[in-house]
């Protein structure tokens, strides 16, 4: 059985190619899993980064099997157990998918199988099910599928907009947005080694404006009901504004954006203000509703 090793940042060599783990700002505890690894936010409780690698050429295809449990490595208080999902309409929504660590021999894809069902590896979403949610769930299928050519390797980061102002519901603060940002690595004929990223956000406000939803929120968590959430939806954003986004230090990422958008000097704006009334308003951001419409191409 492979030694569970966590996120690997050579994973998408050769050529000396490095993408080293994201660092949040806050003070997060690093756990390691078969093939990912979580960063618990222990003051929220929830993921604030996740990282895995993913080996398409290598995939086992197992049931979703096995119950979510907490992880004995930290205090039970600082993760987001059983209760705030209980007798109400939130999923325990998988940060790092079931299917991408589930790979290399059978022991370890089993391990990586039942880790995924670690509630440090759960943020808790709406559960309707919509087609923006599905393709959501499917971006790294999609990515997987270009990189074909190149080793079928990837890596995915994913995890929650941490906000100050998210509502708190049990005691755990909810965020209403999700990013992720996925990268592989590229190399024509004697080139060297490139790496590409493409960067998404997940969006479960509600349709509403700042007014209606402070008082639709606050009537919601007196009665002990979930805060409002609407329908998912998609977006391919600059993986520079992931990173303004979430305070996280994306590294090489930023600079290898399929989009182009590199990041540019400092203004002296806080992070928060790359979006106007979230997001319909925010700046290059382009709602996916098809797989088709997914930006892969460096400069496209």
């Amino acid at each position: 059985m492979s030694p569970v090793t966590g996120y690997d940042a050579e994973f998408l060599g050769p050529g000396g190619l490095t993408v080293p783990l994201p660092v949040p700002a806050q003070e997060t505890r690093r756990l390691d899993y078969t093939h990912f690894t979580v960063l618990l936010d222990p003051v929220r409780r929830l993921a604030s980064v996740t990282a895995c690698v993913v080996d398409g050429g290598k995939l086992v295809d197992l049931p979703r099997t096995g119950g979510w449990r907490l992880d004995t490595r930290v205090p039970a208080a600082e993760q987001a157990g059983k209760r705030l999902y209980e007798n109400n309409a939130l999923d325990r929504g998988h940060l790092v998918r079931r299917l991408d660590p589930v790979w290399g021999d059978m022991a370890s894809a089993e391990q990586a199988n039942r880790d995924t069902f670690t509630f440090t590896n759960a943020a808790p979403q709406v559960d309707a099910f919509n087609q923006s949610k599905d393709l959501w769930n499917g971006l790294e299928d999609h990515v997987l599928e270009y990189a074909d050519s190149h080793d079928h390797r990837i890596v995915v980061f994913t995890g929650p907009v941490l906000d100050d102002d998210d509502p708190v519901y049990r005691g755990v603060a909810i965020p209403r947005m999700f990013w992720k940002v996925v990268a592989w690595a590229s190399a024509g004929d004697g080139e060297d080694a490139r790496l590409y990223a493409a960067g998404f956000v997940l969006d479960q406000t509600p349709h509403l404006d700042g007014a209606d939803l402070e008082a639709i929120t606050a009537q919601a968590l007196a009665r002990d009901q979930v805060p409002p959430l609407g329908p998912f939806r998609t977006y391919q954003v600059p993986v520079v504004d992931v990173g303004s986004l979430t305070s996280v230090d994306l590294g090489p990422l930023l600079t290898a954006d399929v989009l182009g958008i590199e990041p540019q000097p400092p203004s002296g704006a806080e992070p928060g203000e790359i979006l106007i009334q979230r997001v319909p308003q925010a700046r290059r951001w382009s709602e996916l509703t098809l797989r088709e419409q997914i930006h892969l191409r460096s400069g496209s």
